[in-house]
């Protein structure tokens, strides 16, 4: 992976958010070949990445805006938590305006449905990319605890949660009479805006600095509310001690490599 290391942040947010699409389009690929996934599998996935996610969001988000938010002289505690809470914002007023949309909706049949399903995970996978971005450039600026390290890992969680989001659109679809293909489209298209998001996250970090803070602590409360909202409450509905081991692994794992190569 050396390569990889030397590459320009723009070049390492890109390839990572790609990786990130290519695992949607992956779950969303499954529709050709089964019409049903072991949901054990699902769960632990989807409980690993929430772990990843909840690390990340501390260790390579929002200290380092507390810490470089302390470096500009500027207010650290307050900065980082209205980032922290207007990132947590974004994503529930997303849910609280689909889930309005879904009952306006509820008599346009599951076709529709879908759709909006679809348009949800698209939605919340806007933060994802940014965050994803973000971490690449910050750790190009050598800021706080970030680090290429870390970015890479937390690409790595959101593309883990990425292959069941994939799966979760695309099944429905299929099952709501879509063809294979359609399906397929649908499913990988709600990944398609993580590289564009992910390449405005560098280049958003990389030009200025001085609101950097902010956009951290954005993207950190923004994986939060994901966490919670989606991945949580998904993973443990069915396999609560699966999900539970998965999210305190991906916890442990994304710590440690935080701390031992951050």
């Amino acid at each position: 992976m050396t390569w990889f290391f030397a590459l320009t942040p723009a070049w390492q947010g890109l390839l990572a958010t790609l990786f990130t699409y290519f695992v949607t389009a992956l779950g969303a690929g499954l529709v050709f070949f089964f019409r049903s996934i072991n949901q054990k599998t699902l769960d632990l996935m989807m409980g690993f990445a929430a772990g990843i996610m909840i690390a990340a969001s501390f260790w390579s988000l929002l200290l380092p805006a507390i810490e470089l938010a302390t470096e500009l002289n500027g207010n650290a505690w307050l900065i980082s938590s209205v980032g922290f809470m207007l990132g947590g914002a974004f994503v529930i007023g997303s849910d609280m305006a689909l889930s309005k949309a879904a009952l306006i909706q509820s008599k346009g049949g599951p076709l529709k449905r879908s759709i909006l399903l679809t348009t949800a995970v698209t939605l919340h996978n806007i933060p994802e990319g940014l965050a994803i971005g973000v971490a690449f450039g910050s750790a190009k600026m050598g800021i706080g605890g970030a680090s290429v390290q870390s970015a890479a890992m937390l690409a790595l969680g959101i593309g883990l949660q990425n292959f069941p989001e994939g799966v979760c659109v695309a099944m429905p679809l299929r099952r709501d009479g879509a063809t294979r293909l359609k399906s397929f489209l649908i499913g990988q298209a709600s990944g398609v805006v993580e590289p564009f998001a992910g390449m405005l996250g560098v280049l958003f970090t990389l030009t200025m600095r001085d609101t950097l803070p902010l956009t951290l602590s954005f993207s950190a409360g923004a994986m939060i509310a994901v966490v919670c909202s989606e991945l949580i409450p998904e993973s443990f509905k069915d396999n609560k001690t699966v999900a539970a081991f998965g999210v305190l692994f991906g916890f442990a794992v994304m710590m440690m490599l935080d701390v031992a190569l951050g």
